[in-house]
């Protein structure tokens, strides 16, 4: 037999606290008896049947678990990519703090809001990379996602299909050594500046497979200087460079895909509905197994210790007998 909560200290200051009681009530009813020399047998089974009561109470407590059963534990979810664009535009502060800055704030809400489906990350700029696999494991997504920052992909503009085309070779990939459907969602975070020619064909592939893709558009039209250290980034005439958010490329993406567009601004914060939106695409099975399990039988002994209890209030301790 096994125990739900384990003995402790609490559990100790309840037996010192009856046994100190009680001792003071004996010690009362001892000097009772001796001034009107009363009978005290029934006392010695009145302690010996509330101390039962006692003990089967704090058993019941403990939760008893026993008795054996198998019970079929299944794991329903989604395999979601999460593709962060970390091109230089991003550390524009349109959005405060900074656009990127805000996206590892948002991330990491999304991420408690997706702790039953499989998550990856994957970077990029002009180029993809795999920052973190699908997995379960929220915790390590976390720490990825408070690492991020623009230094860790080449320098250079954004190139939406390598992202795209990168998550859509890992799903695919997934599908087959599993051999079995899931729900695929791809999310695309970027300012949307450099629109690839062949991210609309890559969408159309999206739609095949059946992969949802859902953008995430990060600053404003007005637009917004790059700091380089503590300068503002400047092209080959020397002019500063103002970075805005294209949200039409990223809106024609999600359209193609079956998704749809979200947006973070100054003013708008579409990260909630971004969430929701995810939510309701129903999850597939992802995994499904037998485990051993025992029950809570703490009903057992509360039984018993009530039965006692009323067995208790039947018999009458008596000094005098008339």
């Amino acid at each position: 037999m096994n125990w739900y909560k384990n003995f402790g200290t609490y559990e100790i200051a309840l037996i010192l606290l009856f046994g100190i009681g009680y001792l003071l009530y004996a010690y009362r009813f001892y000097k009772a008896s001796q001034v009107v020399e009363g009978k005290t047998n029934i006392f010695l089974v009145k302690f010996i049947l509330r101390t039962l009561i006692f003990a089967l109470l704090l058993m019941a407590w403990l939760g008893p678990t026993f008795g054996q059963a198998k019970r079929e534990i299944k794991a329903v979810g989604k395999d979601i990519f999460i593709a962060v664009d970390l091109s230089k535009s991003m550390n524009a502060y349109d959005v405060q703090p900074s656009r990127l800055e805000k996206v590892k704030f948002e991330l990491k809400k999304m991420l408690n809001a997706f702790s039953s489906d499989r998550v990856g990350i994957i970077i990029f700029g002009t180029e993809a990379f795999i920052q973190s696999p699908l997995t379960f494991d929220g915790s390590a997504l976390q720490l990825f996602v408070e690492t991020l920052h623009t230094g860790l992909v080449p320098y250079g503009g954004t190139e939406l299909a390598a992202p795209l085309q990168l998550a859509l070779d890992k799903l695919k990939k997934e599908g087959t050594q599993e051999g079995k459907p899931s729900s695929r969602l791809v999310i695309l975070i970027s300012d949307g500046e450099d629109f690839g020619e062949e991210a609309q064909a890559l969408a159309n592939e999206y739609k095949k497979e059946g992969i949802r893709l859902f953008t995430l558009g990060v600053g404003t039209q007005e637009g917004s200087r790059i700091r380089e250290r503590r300068l503002y980034k400047r092209n080959n005439e020397g002019e500063e460079v103002i970075t805005r958010l294209n949200p039409d490329a990223l809106k024609r993406l999600a359209q193609e895909a079956n998704g749809s567009y979200y947006e973070i601004n100054n003013r708008l914060n579409e990260t909630q509905k971004l969430i929701n939106a995810v939510a309701a695409v129903e999850g597939e099975m992802q995994d499904a197994r037998l485990v051993d399990v025992s029950s809570n039988r703490y009903y057992y002994f509360l039984a018993a210790a009530l039965l006692l209890l009323a067995l208790d209030a039947m018999l009458h301790l008596k000094l005098l007998r008339l």
